[in-house]
C-alpha cells in the first residue's frame, strides 16, 4: 500500500469544508481527507456522503470507546457510510475491538480499514503518569497497544511518527502507522507534543500523515498540501 497525506477537515460548518474542498478541484487526484468530531458532530453523516461523492477518500475520526456491544453497533451503522477508514481506542480492549471489527464488516465481507488510537500526539510520558496512572515507559504503552490491535485483527494504529517504525518492528510491515503529529520544520507545534517533519516522518516508517493546520490554515493551502506530498511520498 503506497504512502498517502491525509488532510484533516477541522471545521465546523458544511460551507467551510466545502469552500476548502472546492480549492482542490484542480487537482488531478483528490485528496484523502479526514473528518473528526468537529465536523461530524456539526453536519452528521450527510457530510461524509456529500464528501464522498466529491471523489475524497474519507478516514472517519470518531475514536469510538465503549462496551464491545455498543460499539460493534456503532461500526455496524459507520460501515453504510462507505468510507475508507475509521478508528477507536486501543484502550477499550482486545475484546471491544474485536467486536468493532466484527459490526464493521459488511454481509459482502468487505469493510473500511480499521485503526485504533493508541496514545494521543499530545499526550507527555508526564501527562501519562500523572493523569492516567500509566507508570511504564510511553513507547512501551504504544506497542503495547499495538500488539493488542494486532491480535484483534485491526489494519494498523495512530501513533506518532516518531513509534512507527517500531510499530512497523513488533506487529509486521504491513501493519499500518497512520500519523498526525506533522508539522513543516519551519512551522508551529501548536498543542502537539510528539511531532516531526513530513521528510522525517517518511524516513521512520509511516504509511500515512494526517495534516491540519499546517494546510487548512495556511495562505496557500494547495501548495501546502503539494509539499507535504512532495515531502512525503516523493
Amino acid at each position: 500500500m503506497g504512502k498517502d497525506v491525509i488532510i484533516a477537515l477541522d471545521f465546523d460548518s458544511r460551507e467551510k469544508t466545502l469552500t476548502f474542498l472546492d480549492r482542490f478541484a484542480g487537482e488531478k487526484q483528490k485528496p484523502f481527507v479526514k473528518i473528526g468530531m468537529e465536523l461530524y458532530y456539526a453536519e452528521g453523516p450527510s457530510i461524509v456522503r456529500e464528501v464522498k461523492a466529491r471523489g475524497h477518500k474519507i478516514f472517519l475520526d470518531l475514536k469510538l470507546h465503549d462496551i464491545p456491544n455498543t460499539v460493534k453497533k456503532a461500526m455496524a451503522v459507520l460501515s453504510g457510510l462507505d468510507v475508507d477508514m475509521t478508528n477507536l481506542h486501543a484502550a477499550g480492549t482486545k475484546a471491544m475491538m474485536e467486536a468493532a471489527l466484527e459490526g464493521l464488516t459488511r454481509p459482502d465481507g468487505t469493510r473500511p480499514l480499521l485503526i485504533a488510537v493508541t496514545q494521543l500526539t499530545s499526550t507527555s510520558q508526564e501527562r501519562m503518569e500523572e493523569d492516567l496512572l500509566i507508570r511504564e515507559p510511553l513507547d512501551q504503552v504504544v506497542m503495547h497497544y499495538a500488539k493488542c490491535a494486532a491480535g484483534a485483527g485491526l489494519d494498523g494504529v495512530v501513533c506518532s511518527p516518531l513509534e512507527a517504525g517500531k510499530v512497523h518492528t513488533a506487529c509486521g510491515e504491513k501493519f499500518l502507522t497512520v500519523t498526525p503529529g506533522v508539522r513543516f520544520a519551519d512551522g508551529d507545534v501548536g498543542d502537539q507534543v510528539r511531532v516531526t517533519t513530513p521528510a522525517k516522518a517518511k524516513e521512520l516508517g509511516s504509511d500515512y500523515i494526517v495534516v491540519g493546520r499546517p494546510v487548512t490554515q495556511a495562505e496557500d493551502p494547495v501548495a501546502a498540501y503539494r509539499r507535504c506530498v512532495s515531502e512525503f511520498v516523493g
